[in-house]
């Protein structure tokens, strides 16, 4: 939990209750910098708030948060379900200290199959609309899409490529080749025998594989019948992959859509895992953790859980959970207004669906036992760090800057953020560099420091303990200069900045650690806080380089003649048609480019000089 506030309040209690009436709402605890700390919501608010400031029966944590209260808002709804779609709107803005924040912005991934003569397989994300095809899903992660696409091409074999690739080709590519494909770009099958292939796939989709299995069996034994043995060997191996595709279900016999979540509670840390079932089909499960930050009982946080969770993503008709939960009746009206449908929250159920409770709850413990491991190590590598560095205090937050480009081009710089728990990566940032000489990594370097903190110091309590620069005196001593022109030392005497430079020997875990005085710091190769400083400088160049070649891949697509004023799409279109392609434009002379429509002489000039200089 973040650490609280330095100072305490005298917040009068006893007068502020006089004034609050007892009706559905929302309460704001703001503290003495102005920031919101926490958010509730309550069916009486009197009752509610009051319960805060007793003399006997607060948790220390809830206790530490009444003492840093400086003001209260209340804000009314007219109804309980109101009141719990606007907290929950307020926590995911404010994101308050003390409250609990599943982050999982990432919306669900479904499979398209495209509107077109020959469909396309493929992931998409966003809106689904019926003109744009037909979707199936969610999914609850990229892994569990990406099994189920990989078992529909292996036995329907559906086209994956790009409308592109598939207009051009002269001969079939070579998922034709390792039968993925049946080839309908190059017409090695018919619009009415790949219109059979998308039906069966949609079978296996809606999860009517038992219907499937039988109807492969019959055309198995016709073909058979008509001495069609290598048709009827087709059959046979799609029959084998089809039951062995229904083995791997993790639950069967459902034929609604359906959410299993399941949450196991250990220390201060809680895992929820969710499998989702559509059409009678496991497509999957995801898991989320979050570190209690009140005394919240499991109950409390899976119904944190269930409104933050259903806000944002697609509702089943039924979720069934672990937990009895306090306010399921309003959960119940709340989700059900959200999906304009009757949706039932379910914990005694019984035959299957128990069964598949108890899988999940086992998932969910196991789970959160690697997570609990994973975090001891992170927890030793933090406190190795303390100790090599002689720190004071622990640090809170640590900052690791990295730049990265291709001989100047689409040059980006990466600000990634760590806190005692590991990479916040909320707080990730990355910038443009513009306005310096190619390859100066120095320059890149002062403008990404000079931008990042010259902001920081209107919050300076938002400064890092730690700033670690990812390369050797060079770019230390640019990050020094920036930092004291900015009179960032003023407001954090503590701050420490660490230069990573490349070892002699130029191999991950041999790098030179250097101080603010260019002194080499002994920190031993197979110290813990080694590790975390490599894995912090780690991060920060992954995401430095994955921005870089999102930026280059773009710009390299894009046409040099986009940047020429005055030539809009139709003109681009008519140059592209009449020299067959850039290169020809390129190779145009003045005369030539001015006859084509549209274009004058002036226009043509323009054309010619930002080719030609």
């Amino acid at each position: 939990m973040p650490a609280a506030d330095s100072s305490t309040t005298d917040f009068d209690a006893t007068a502020f209750l006089q004034t609050v009436k007892p009706v559905p709402g929302v309460y704001r605890m703001i503290n003495t910098h102005g920031q919101v700390i926490y958010v509730g919501k309550a069916k009486d608010l009197k009752k509610r708030l009051s319960s805060y400031f007793r003399n006997t029966g607060l948790s220390p944590k809830t206790r530490s948060l009444v003492s840093h209260i400086c003001a209260i808002e209340v804000i009314h709804t007219r109804t309980e379900s109101e009141a719990l779609l606007l907290e929950n709107d307020l926590i995911k803005n404010l994101n308050p200290r003390y409250n609990i924040l599943f982050r999982d912005d990432k919306s669900y991934p479904y499979i398209q199959l495209t509107r077109h003569d020959f469909p396309r397989l493929k992931i998409y994300r966003g809106a689904t609309s019926s003109r744009n095809g037909r979707f199936f899903g969610p999914f609850p992660s990229a892994g569990s899409i990406r099994y189920s696409l990989h078992h529909l091409q292996r036995i329907f074999k559906l086209r994956d490529c790009e409308d592109t690739m598939f207009r051009n080709r002269s001969r079939p590519c070579l998922q034709y080749q390792i039968k993925r494909c049946t080839a309908p770009c190059v017409g090695l099958v018919s619009q009415s025998e790949y219109a059979q292939q998308i039906h069966q796939a949609e079978m296996f989709l809606k999860g009517k594989n038992e219907t499937l299995i039988s109807d492969q069996v019959k055309l198995m034994e016709q073909a058979s019948r008509q001495l069609e043995f290598e048709k009827a060997a087709e059959y046979r191996d799609t029959i084998e992959q089809l039951r062995k595709a229904n083995e791997k279900q993790f639950v069967t016999g459902f034929s609604s859509n359906i959410d299993i979540i399941a949450a196991a509670l250990e220390q201060d840390r809680c895992c929820i895992q969710v499998f989702m079932i559509r059409s009678g089909t496991s497509l999957g499960n995801k898991p989320f953790f979050i570190r209690r930050k009140l005394d919240d009982s499991m109950a409390e946080i899976l119904e944190t859980f269930l409104i933050q969770h259903y806000s944002r993503h697609p509702v089943p008709g039924e979720i069934i959970i672990n937990e009895e939960i306090e306010n399921r009746l309003l959960l119940e009206k709340t989700l059900g207004d959200i999906a304009l449908a009757s949706i039932q929250i379910k914990t005694h159920v019984r035959d299957r669906r128990k069964k598949a409770l108890e899988m999940a709850v086992k998932n969910a413990r196991e789970s959160l036992q690697r997570h609990l491991q994973s975090a001891t190590n992170q927890n030793a590598r933090y406190q190795s760090l303390i100790e090599e560095l002689n720190l004071e205090s622990p640090p809170e937050r640590m900052e690791c800057f990295d730049i990265s480009h291709t001989q100047g081009e689409a040059t980006k710089a990466s600000c990634v953020v760590f806190g005692s728990e590991g990479a916040i990566k909320s707080d990730y940032r990355l910038y443009n560099i513009r306005d310096i000489s190619h390859g100066d990594d120095y320059a890149a370097m002062r403008q990404v420091l000079t931008r990042r903190y010259d902001k920081l110091r209107q919050q300076p309590q938002n400064l890092p303990d730690i700033v670690f620069i990812d390369g050797g005196k060079g770019q230390l001593h640019s990050a020094l200069e920036v930092l004291q022109g900015l009179d960032i030392f003023a407001l954090k005497p503590e701050l420490r900045v660490i230069g990573i430079a490349k070892g002699a020997e130029r191999r991950d875990g041999h790098e030179t650690l250097l101080d603010e005085n260019d002194q080499e710091l002994n920190i031993a190769l197979d110290a813990p806080a080694r590790l975390l400083i490599q894995q912090i400088r780690d991060e920060s160049h992954r995401f430095a380089i994955t921005g870089h070649r999102k930026a280059r891949g773009k710009a390299r697509k894009r046409s040099k003649l986009e940047d020429i004023p005055g030539i809009g799409a139709k003109r681009r279109q008519l140059l592209l048609q009449k020299f067959g392609g850039l290169q020809g434009v390129k190779s145009a002379g003045i005369e030539e480019l001015s006859q084509i429509k549209g274009i004058n002489r002036e226009t043509a000039q323009q054309i010619y000089d930002s080719f030609h200089g």
